[in-house]
């Protein structure tokens, strides 16, 4: 009964005596020798990947909690937005595109008042203005101005009017 498998087991068995006995044994042999420094290779190399990806997984924990705080503050910012009470709407000048300063309102209300074209010069007689050249220029530009943001029309060089007059 003594096949060779047999005897190569009862070789390989650890005495009672000697535990390690066995893995000397097997160190000894170099082709298990080869297969074991692979093995204690291929560990190093996972534990090396496990710690990578261990890392990774901080990182990208760290990057959803910030995308979780974001998503949290946008949510409540909505959440707040819509309690608030919706403000009435603020009246709006007549027209929109007229400057607020007294000097277009004053140049609307003489062309108003005379229902017809004007130029420039006639408003400076119309508002009272000495007519200068300072004062006429300044009331030509005041009046492209206004053709230029579409409050007036200009039907013929140097001729103002309100739309449609």
């Amino acid at each position: 009964m003594s096949s060779a498998p047999a005897k190569l087991i009862s070789r390989l068995r650890p005495h009672r005596s000697h535990p390690r006995l066995l893995e000397d044994r097997i160190s000894d042999n170099p082709q298990v020798k080869t297969i074991l420094e692979h093995i204690e290779n291929r560990e190093r190399e996972l534990a090396d990947q496990a710690g990578q990806l261990r890392v990774r997984i901080e990182e990208l924990t760290r990057q959803l909690g910030e995308i979780d705080t974001e998503s949290e503050n946008l949510r409540i910012t909505r959440k707040t937005l819509l309690t608030l009470p919706v403000p009435s709407p603020a009246t709006e000048p007549e027209d929109p595109d007229t400057p607020d300063h007294p000097a277009y309102q004053q140049i609307l209300t003489a062309l108003a008042d005379t229902g017809r074209p004007m130029r420039a010069r006639d408003l400076c007689q119309a508002l009272d203005l000495p007519i200068l050249p300072k004062n006429t220029e300044g009331i030509r530009s005041k009046l492209k101005r206004l053709v230029s943001r579409g409050v007036l029309a200009e039907p013929e060089p140097g001729l103002f009017a309100r739309p449609g007059a």
